[in-house]
């Protein structure tokens, strides 16, 4: 390998990690960082409110973190640290409505969020036309 292409692929490289690194929250409270004990949480209950957004276009058919293969129209989510197969209610506080998806992958990656649903459940949301939405959780089980 040349020097030439090292440095070609560490120029790559540096900017993700600059930007992994600069993507951190200020807070340490685990409503808004998304890392939940699951000892405090009770069925039925909120307790997580937030950002949530979605995803689907780019993933439909790939492996998600649990092993599954993902398909944008099933009631699933991505969550940091919940158990994968969790149940949950998700409240769009904005509008009322509510789905119940199950945690099949991890995420959701981006600043702030605490939740990525797949495009089914975000558009029974109506999230999909802002792509974000105010959302609380409730555990189902």
């Amino acid at each position: 390998m040349t020097l030439k292409n090292i440095l070609t692929r560490a120029s790559a490289v540096v900017p993700l990690l600059f930007m992994a690194a600069c993507n951190t929250t200020a807070s340490n409270d685990p409503t808004v960082t998304g890392s939940i004990s699951q000892a405090n949480i009770e069925t039925g209950r909120a307790f997580q409110r937030g950002t949530a957004s979605w995803y689907g276009p780019g993933f439909h058919g790939r492996k998600t973190a649990s092993g599954e293969r993902f398909n944008s129209y099933d009631m699933t989510a991505a969550h940091r640290s919940l158990p994968f197969g969790t149940r949950l209610k998700v409240v769009n506080e904005n509008n009322g409505r509510s789905v119940v998806v199950r945690v099949n992958d991890r995420g959701p990656f981006a600043h702030r969020r605490i939740i990525d649903l797949a495009k089914g459940p975000a558009q029974a949301l109506g999230l999909t036309s802002a792509g974000t939405g105010y959302v609380s959780l409730h555990r189902l089980d």
